[in-house]
């Protein structure tokens, strides 16, 4: 069954403040904020499109601090998409500030429709949470976390990997922490550097350097690995793709494929792991139909750099491998 969100931004509702990273006008594209009406149009709309299909949909609410917002507005939104939910849509999912949600407006969120619940953790380390403006602790997730999980929600937690004052070690503890806390979903997503922010206002004075591409796929690939060993979905890695996005960006590692990039290089350390200890030479490396062009695209060079560690390898699809399963066998 092919899962779908129908996406609605609310561009910094509910925020209390502008964290350094963050221009949401242009990562999530929305420039006006969503009103009741327009809710039920979308919701509409979207049902009509998705009936007769099996299709696994959710209404989803991002870009702000849902349950910061004046709470006239969003029982404005949820009123609006709440009629939609049991039909067209199985549940409405919110993404939120952790240091936003208590046990009364959770259960608000239970009587509309809400059936999942995503946290901006972003960081675990509460140096680099207040370097960046956050204004919240990595004990605030903690706490919304678990009260997100008492009340019956999936839980969702999202972070960010190269934000100023953070490096890899600090990008996996906050990993780590993350899933300790049994999140069902995870997004990850690469620190950028956007115009209008005050990140972009530290790269022009020299004070930040984002991950390159390299860098961030590299540490990609090693999330992707360790959240699946947990057994927690990522169900997002890097920005979507928006023409603002592309008209703001001034650096970071942006790429639109990126976590086909990252999954290329796990199944690349996964097909050099099960080569280590084997003598040079010519080998087949099998993968799933599916996961072919994550293995040989966007630049991967896996034969390359098997290669020049002295195995030649020839790479084919097999039906009966999926994800980032691999075979290798000696030709």
């Amino acid at each position: 069954m092919r899962h779908a969100n129908l996406a609605i931004f609310v561009p910094h509702a509910g925020c209390p403040r502008q964290c350094s990273f963050c221009n949401q006008k242009s990562i999530s594209g929305a420039r006006e904020a969503p009103t009741g009406k327009s809710v039920a149009a979308l919701c509409a709309e979207s049902a009509r499109a998705l009936a007769g299909t099996d299709t696994d949909a959710e209404i989803a609410f991002f870009g702000g601090s849902f349950t910061a917002i004046g709470r006239d507005y969003m029982l404005e939104l949820l009123e609006a998409a709440a009629p939609f939910v049991g039909g067209a849509f199985r549940g409405i999912r919110i993404s939120t500030r952790p240091d936003a949600v208590d046990g009364e407006t959770l259960g608000l969120l239970r009587r509309y429709g809400v059936t999942a619940v995503e946290l901006g953790a972003q960081s675990m380390d509460d140096g680099v949470l207040d370097q960046n403006l956050r204004g919240h602790t990595a004990d605030d997730v903690e706490r919304a976390a678990g009260l997100v999980r008492e009340a019956g929600f999936e839980l969702g937690l999202q972070m960010m990997t190269g934000l100023y004052g953070s490096d890899e070690a600090r990008d996996f503890m906050t990993a780590e922490r993350l899933a300790a806390c049994a999140p069902d979903t995870v997004r990850v997503y690469p620190t950028v550097v956007m115009e209008g922010t005050g990140l972009a206002a530290l790269w022009r004075a020299g004070a930040y350097r984002p991950q390159t591409l390299e860098e961030a796929v590299s540490l990609g690939a090693r999330l992707l690995e360790f959240f699946e060993g947990k057994g927690v979905r990522v169900i997002r890695m890097g920005l979507h793709a928006q023409d603002s996005l592309e008209r703001e960006r001034l650096a970071g590692p942006y790429h639109p494929a990126f976590r086909e990039l990252c999954e290329g290089e796990a199944m690349r350390r996964r097909a050099e792991a099960l080569l280590a200890g084997r003598p040079e030479g010519e080998y087949l490396l099998r993968v799933g139909p599916r996961s072919l062009s994550k293995i040989t695209g966007h630049g991967a060079r896996t034969v390359e750099k098997l290669g020049k560690l002295g195995y030649h390898v020839k790479i084919e699809p097999d039906g009966r491998l999926s994800g980032l399963a691999i075979e290798i066998k000696e030709v």
